[in-house]
């Protein structure tokens, strides 16, 4: 039958010409494997890759009810896996646990913002899960008759005991936390100078790290701690993995005072080194000797002590300098590392002060 008498049928798709190919899809440079069927019994784990968001569950709970879900894994469609046999969901994996939790329980709860509501109601579009989809679109009509969703951008907790930090940093043992320790009403003694304004410069980059990093680090503040005055601890995987205290005592002539410093550039280094934590197999134990053993034997100098370190070198320079063509072997064996760490502290005072 020629093209022509096919015009106006109903149902008739027109077949491709002889000797056309289909295109395939190479998948090798892409690092996944060609689509599979995974059809299995109801207690078979997998494991998903949903956006970067990693994820194990049974067949059982993914062909629970009649949705996208239970197509994907009774053998019904095919899916891609990735050479570690990831199965590959390309949506967002932020709201994929609520999706699981739904399809074992029944039930889950809801986001409390506006914004959280659509992107899970999106979810659950997507899969097919309708009652879930209902569920939001309820609580969203909850929100019409508010002229606006305000939504902070980051929360900080207050804690008030020793025992709500402990239950705070177990519920987030998956998520980086930094905690800054302040109260100034520890201090015995009276405050140098500088003190006061260090302890403001603590708080205010307190502020603004909780606000850049509120997403991904955990963010508490302690006012009523123990015996310091003003020290930051950084936590991976709910354990201790650095502390750097900015209170010192110093000796006067006839009385002891207690000194408050601001290292900026330290605490900027612990904030980054946490953020490693935030993969459930935690950071390279390799890179974390390489840099542990960088900084092994040293430890943190105010800005005072640092010239008082200037002012000794630049005088046993000057003494050195009549001899050295006796001492020159020995200032050849420590000249890089003292380059290197005087170089060190520059870059660091030159960042700070910019």
């Amino acid at each position: 039958m020629s093209g022509e008498g096919l015009k106006g049928s109903v149902g008739v798709v027109e077949a491709p010409a002889v000797g056309v190919t289909t295109p395939t899809l190479n998948l090798t440079g892409c690092g996944l494997n060609p689509p599979i069927v995974i059809k299995g019994s109801a207690s078979q784990y997998v494991k998903l890759n949903v956006g970067g968001s990693l994820y194990y569950t049974t067949i059982g709970t993914l062909t629970k009810h009649d949705t996208m879900l239970r197509a994907m894994f009774s053998g019904r469609m095919e899916v891609l896996t990735d050479a570690e046999g990831w199965i590959m969901i390309d949506r967002s994996g932020k709201h994929f646990g609520s999706i699981l939790n739904f399809l074992r329980d029944g039930n889950v709860s809801l986001p409390e913002t506006k914004r959280e509501l659509n992107e899970l109601q999106a979810e659950a579009k997507y899969f097919c899960i309708s009652d879930l989809a209902e569920a939001c679109d309820k609580n969203l009509k909850a929100f019409k008759d508010k002229e606006s969703d305000v939504v902070p951008i980051c929360r900080v907790p207050l804690i008030t005991s020793q025992k709500e930090e402990q239950a705070l940093i177990s519920a987030n043992a998956t998520k980086p936390v930094v905690k800054l320790l302040i109260n100034r009403h520890n201090n015995k003694y009276s405050y140098t100078g500088a003190s006061d304004d260090n302890i403001l410069k603590n708080i205010e980059l307190f502020d603004k790290l909780s606000l850049r990093f509120s997403n991904r680090v955990l963010f508490i503040k302690d006012v009523i701690g123990s015996n310091e005055i003003c020290c930051w601890s950084f936590y991976g995987h709910g354990k201790k993995i650095a502390e750097v205290c900015c209170t010192a005592i110093v000796y006067a002539t006839d009385r002891k005072n207690t000194k408050v410093e601001f290292p900026e550039a330290r605490i900027y280094e612990e904030t980054l080194n946490c953020l490693l934590y935030e993969n459930s197999k935690g950071p390279d134990q390799e890179l974390i000797q390489a840099t542990s053993t960088r900084f092994q034997g040293s430890s943190y100098t105010s800005d005072d002590e640092d010239e008082r370190h200037k002012v000794g070198n630049a005088s046993n320079g000057a003494v050195g300098g009549g001899h050295g063509h006796h001492s020159g072997h020995g200032s050849g064996a420590h000249g890089p590392s003292e380059s290197r760490g005087a170089s060190g502290l520059s870059r660091l005072r030159s960042s700070k002060n910019n």
